[in-house]
């Protein structure tokens, strides 16, 4: 019997780095961010991630530090320069900015292609003194259909929100970017693996909900923060394909998949589906979140 020939054969790569917090360090991140897609295209990869905030860094003192730190999108500098690498190298590169929308901002990602600019996402759920800074998103969870595949962006705290990339998947996302600075907690950090309960995570949400998650998260230090690693790219299974990076190591993680395997992957046997199986008829009323009559107001 012949082999079967990949109907979206994609391989992407999550790139994980150092960008530092500091207006004067944001060329320099910018720079790091392209060398390392430019060794991302350099070993075929035609989907990269960068992290959250990749042109950055995380920890702002104060919102005017913030607001120093932001760009209007799609016509700033960075999304800009991160535009023209895609459409020279004909690739899709996922990107995390600080935007500005007149006086708000917002923690985004944007997705840009061969062709430009395709859409963005603002980050819905904000961890601790994001607050401070960021309105919460108000673009929904979008998944943006594209020649390579259906293509969902979550950041970060989202993935503690089993919701968001249940709606990306009903959505018919292929595949999930999430950007992320997952900054140290208290212990324990690791297991004896290695992982970190947000490598858990995406890796549940992605077998549960039968999609690929390429996650990128970041390293280092900064203002007395630090950061987690554990960059990975999780299967339709859940599992990891290939390694889950080290905690302290800039590295670029690949696999090569075929996206339209989230279309038809396989769930054990041929009585179950993960989204027929569902109790849609008991959630529907339970999951008014804020008027069942169990729930406390």
């Amino acid at each position: 019997m012949s082999e079967s020939v990949a109907v979206s054969a994609v391989r992407v790569a999550v790139v994980q780095f150092d960008p530092q917090v500091g207006t004067h360090n944001r060329q320099t991140n910018l720079i790091n961010s392209l060398d390392l897609a430019l060794q991302a295209v350099m070993n075929g990869a035609n989907l990269i991630v960068l992290p959250e905030l990749a042109n950055s860094g995380y920890l702002f003192a104060n919102r005017q530090d913030a607001f120093d730190h932001a760009e209007t999108v799609p016509d700033g500098p960075s999304t800009w320069v991160w535009i023209d690498f895609a459409v020279q190298h004909q690739v899709y590169l996922v990107a995390g900015l600080v935007e500005r929308d007149n006086m708000r901002l917002f923690d985004t990602a944007v997705l840009l292609g061969p062709s430009g600019f395709i859409g963005m996402y603002r980050k819905a759920h904000l961890w601790n003194q994001e607050k401070l800074w960021f309105t919460p998103g108000d673009l929904g969870f979008p998944v943006f259909d594209t020649p390579i595949g259906r293509i969902g962006l979550l950041i970060c705290w989202d993935i503690w929100f089993p919701e968001v990339p249940r709606l990306l998947s009903l959505q018919g996302a292929d595949i999930i970017c999430s950007l992320n600075n997952w900054v140290w907690t208290p212990p324990p950090l690791f297991d004896e693996a290695g992982k970190c309960m947000a490598s858990y995570l995406t890796m549940t949400a992605a077998h549960v909900n039968n999609v690929f998650i390429a996650a990128a998260n970041r390293i280092g230090e900064e203002r007395g923060g630090r950061y987690l690693g554990c960059s990975l790219i999780a299967g339709t299974n859940g599992w990891p394909i290939g390694t889950v990076a080290p905690a302290d190591e800039q590295v670029i993680i690949y696999a090569d998949i075929d996206l339209s395997d989230a279309r038809s992957a396989p769930i054990w046997n041929s009585l179950n589906d993960l989204y027929r199986d569902r109790r849609v008829d008991v959630y529907e009323q339970m999951l008014g979140y804020l008027h069942h009559p169990s729930l406390p107001r």
